[in-house]
């Protein structure tokens, strides 16, 4: 069963950005994810935990190897929510450093159910 798929609304205006064929493969990669977000051994969730100086615990990723581009999303497990909080090229330094910022911004919340419908 697919988790609801909830958007912040800065990863919103990153996926506008994006080009419509590769929207497209970033849109199917999300859900297809989002039928099993949480950590292997039966999901496809890859945790983050510490990145660059960033403590990201609690945040999930999807790569886009051939695309370059790099999803960051949390989830609210009691409800079956997948948070995307950011889209962007996969620069490991402005994906991380914004998923931290917009931490800061929503603090504890972002691991809730306050964003929209994607």
């Amino acid at each position: 069963m697919a988790w609801n798929i909830r958007i912040s609304d800065e990863a919103k205006k990153d996926f506008i950005k994006i080009e419509g064929s590769i929207r497209k493969q970033v849109l199917a990669g999300i859900v297809k994810v989002s039928n099993a977000p949480l950590p292997s051994p039966n999901g496809y969730g890859k945790p983050l935990g510490n990145k660059n100086g960033n403590n990201l615990t609690g945040f999930f990723k999807i790569k886009y190897k051939g695309i370059g581009i790099r999803v960051v999303y949390t989830l609210v497990i009691d409800k079956m929510i997948m948070n995307i909080v950011v889209i962007s090229q996969r620069d490991d330094n402005y994906c991380y450093d914004m998923a931290a910022k917009l931490y800061d911004k929503y603090g504890d919340d972002i691991f809730k159910d306050i964003f929209r419908d994607f």
